[in-house]
């Protein structure tokens, strides 16, 4: 029969695993999935700076190429511009030689002179800017088609607006029948002797002895590099709207995507919100380095409506230029709902996913449980039937233990009358043999033999008798628990009483009480007449290898046994006491041993 205990225990085996499997499944679902909501809120929260950030990057990369490109025609401006007045010069010496060697036979070389001045002095390029010149060796101006009132002048003596001789420059090249580059300031005409850094370029006419030459002023030709780029600037496009916009450091636009923008000053164009704050802040970042900047736009290209706009400024001080590019606000706000929106159907997809593999999960560990109680309870029911069968066999071992003790007893009681018996036998069959027997002697030993007999039958009867006067009053309970435990703590306690019992000469009674009390414990109460335990040592009664009898009849073990069986196997409560009680009007004292146990437990 199972106990209550063992019930639970079942239970414990069959249901806890599978309850567990489920509470740690849900538990790793739960977690999973507030873990990944934290995430993807987290992401959520971090695509607009994210946005923000990589469109910033995006702008400032784009001005960064413009920027870089301008410097690239920047530090190539000057080499550009000698390549171009020597090329101009080498095709204006090829025009003379070919007159020279066409007409060198047949005209003088001042008709030839004349010949080449005519198709020199009409040539022209950069716009008009360009034309060629000739001088002699001693620093006459031969041509200038531009003023031809210097023609014939002598310039050897001349200098620039800085005090350099570039004539003699000139003569220098003629003499050495050589060519070269020179550099110096002049005076741009057309703008009231404004003076302007000019390149030329010299080359040796062997046939007439003289120089032709030719120059360009580096702001000129800079100019046309600086339109160059706008060019480049202006075919550049990215993203839905994405252009560059160029303003010089006097708020005229450069460059823009309207059209009608450029050549026109920003407050004229009236194209950003509070323009007249706005682009002169720009404008200040321009000159310090670069920077970003958030503004209003009035007109957005794409939908001509007002749009919050960051822009990245670059300056470019060498042409006193403002480069920059933006996005647009609501271009953001569009990518990061569109961004939210897949992540919120990336995230739906995850719990789907989550909930799916943990629904499998927790069927396949719920069988893999189900199996696992299975064979515990199978094993459990196995260990416990082995169990029962050992507390048998140590049940019908403490019986026949208690027997051996008895009969221990037994012998011990008869070992004296024999050894009296087989003395006087004896003695007399010794003395009859030898024809000395007495008649005294035999009476005396005859005597003796009758007594010891007498002896040896009334021990028979006391050990026979023993247990008879045991008074019962034993209520009629039904209790729960280990069967063998506990019987095998009442031999122990009746085995104590008997022992002392046998001490005694006079009426020997053991009585045992069994009832339930109000808060249904079962109380089972041992008590004898044999005189009590001192009260020196009643305390020490439960303690191992403890005992007040001699070292041949008891080790102390049986009484702390039985309290260990009671309170650790058993759960009750075990104490002893001295108690004086009255039976048949007779007056006795004896220990009184009481076992609590509770009736029941609930399953």
């Amino acid at each position: 029969m199972e106990t209550s205990k063992e019930k639970q225990f079942l239970k414990i085996i069959k249901f806890m695993p599978s309850i567990f499997v489920i509470f740690f499944s849900i538990f790793v679902i739960l977690f999973l999935y507030f873990e990944n909501k934290n995430t993807f809120n987290e992401e959520k929260k971090d695509i607009e700076e994210k946005y923000i950030l990589e469109n910033k990057e995006n702008i400032k990369e784009e001005v960064s190429k413009v920027y870089s490109f301008i410097k690239q025609l920047q530090k190539s401006t000057e080499q550009e511009l000698k390549n171009s007045v020597k090329n101009r010069v080498y095709e204006a010496h090829g025009i003379a030689t070919g007159i020279y060697e066409k007409y060198k036979d047949t005209k003088t070389n001042e008709e030839i002179f004349e010949l080449i001045k005519i198709a020199l002095g009409s040539l022209s390029f950069n716009d008009g800017r360009g034309y060629i010149f000739m001088d002699d060796v001693y620093g006459n101006k031969l041509l200038h088609p531009i003023d031809t009132s210097i023609e014939g002048k002598n310039f050897i003596d001349y200098t620039d607006a800085r005090g350099y001789k570039l004539f003699q420059s000139i003569v220098n090249v003629i003499k050495e029948k050589t060519e070269r580059f020179d550099e110096y300031y002049w005076y741009k005409p057309n703008t009231n002797e404004q003076v302007a850094r000019k390149i030329s370029f010299y080359k040796y006419f062997e046939p007439l002895n003289m120089a032709i030459g030719t120059g360009e002023y580096f702001e000129d030709f800079e100019k046309m590099i600086q339109k160059k780029a706008l060019e480049y600037i202006n075919m550049i496009k990215f993203g839905n709207s994405g252009y560059i916009f160029v303003l010089n450091y006097d708020g005229l636009y450069l460059s823009h995507i309207k059209k009608d923008y450029i050549g026109k000053n920003y407050i004229e164009n009236k194209g950003i919100e509070n323009s007249e704050k706005v682009i002169p802040e720009m404008i200040e970042i321009a000159k310090k380095g670069n920077g970003f900047y958030s503004y209003i736009q009035n007109e957005k290209p794409t939908n001509n409506l007002p749009t919050k706009k960051i822009s990245y400024i670059q300056g470019l001080n060498d042409w006193n230029w403002l480069i920059g590019t933006g996005f647009y606000e609501d271009d953001i706000n569009s990518k990061i709902l569109e961004t939210k929106r897949k992540l919120d159907e990336k995230y739906d997809n995850y719990i789907k996913n989550i909930l799916i593999i943990g629904s499998i999960l927790i069927v396949i560990l719920l069988l893999i449980s189900r199996y696992v109680s299975l064979f515990l309870e199978n094993k459990f029911r196995q260990y416990k039937k082995e169990l029962d069968k050992k507390q048998l066999i140590l049940h019908q071992q403490s019986k026949m233990a208690a027997m051996g003790e008895m009969i221990g007893n037994i012998a011990h009681q008869w070992r004296q009358p024999l050894s009296t018996i087989t003395t006087a036998s004896s003695g007399m069959v010794l003395q009859k043999e030898m024809g000395i027997l007495t008649d005294e002697f035999f009476f005396e030993a005859s005597k003796k033999i009758n007594t010891s007999a007498q002896y040896l039958s009334q021990t028979i009867d006391d050990f026979r008798n023993f247990f008879s006067p045991i008074i019962k009053n034993i209520e009629d309970i039904e209790l729960f628990s280990y069967e063998n435990e506990l019987i095998q703590a009442l031999i122990n306690i009746l085995n104590n009483s008997r022992d002392e019992l046998l001490k005694k000469e006079n009426e020997r009674y053991i009585f045992i009480d069994v009832y339930k009390n109000d808060i249904d414990e079962v109380n089972i109460i041992i008590k004898d007449n044999a005189g009590g335990i001192k009260e020196e040592v009643i305390n020490k009664i439960f303690e191992p290898y403890f005992t007040t009898k001699h070292q041949s009849q008891g080790t102390g073990i049986g009484l702390y046994m039985t309290e260990e069986i009671v309170t650790k196997h058993l759960n009750g409560i075990i104490s002893v006491k001295n108690k004086e009680f009255i039976f048949n009007d007779k007056k006795y004292i004896g220990a009184q041993f009481r076992i609590k146990l509770k009736l029941s437990e609930e399953e």
